[in-house]
């Protein structure tokens, strides 16, 4: 009898579990064309987790683990999904290879695809900013440090790494963003 009770309740679990997917699903599908309310709705967030490390004055560590992770996924957002550094030293070692003659002319178009998406990069920061806010809710995590130094190196590892990421960038000719390109359509 116990087995038989066990063997529904564990059929309604996963009925609701479905439920609730399929729920999930639905709310990413609604959400997805909305950019601008996304972001808004992130910054809010973000808000609400700066206002509350200041008001409390502690927290400095999940602060900072947090904000490492967004300068992570946006170095991830700015960079192409194929690497032009790899692919040029893929097509140089097959020029010398003699398999592959290409004239310095011969530029294939090559649209900017992001290694990480607009709507993943909008998501895993929602995410992790929840996750912070979470985390700056108990105590143990409330690990005392000196919290200049950290704004300071997260200032200069920000800077270092924009401006390796910008070099990248002029070195190899691509933008990631869709700043004064062409645009068709109707008016």
């Amino acid at each position: 009898m116990d087995f038989e009770q066990d063997q529904t309740d564990a059929s309604q679990f996963q009925q609701y579990k479905h439920k609730l997917e399929i729920s999930y699903r639905k709310f990413l599908d609604y959400i997805t064309p909305h950019i601008i309310p996304r972001w808004i709705a992130t910054y809010i967030i973000i808000i609400i987790f700066m206002g509350r490390i200041l008001v409390v004055e502690g927290w400095y560590i999940v602060c900072y683990t947090w904000a490492i992770f967004l300068l992570n996924m946006f170095l991830k957002f700015l960079t192409p999904k194929i690497d032009p550094s790899l692919e040029q030293d893929i097509q140089n070692d097959s020029v010398e290879a003699g398999t592959n003659k290409m004239d310095e002319n011969d530029e294939d178009f090559k649209p900017f695809i992001r290694r990480l998406p607009e709507f993943r990069f909008w998501f895993k920061t929602t995410i992790s900013t929840i996750v912070a806010i979470f985390c700056s809710l108990f105590s143990i995590f409330d690990i005392p440090v000196f919290w200049p130094i950290l704004v300071a190196y997260f200032i200069i590892l920000f800077f270092l790494t924009m401006r390796r990421q910008i070099q990248h960038m002029i070195k190899y000719r691509y933008l990631p963003f869709d700043l004064g390109k062409t645009k068709y359509g109707s008016k």
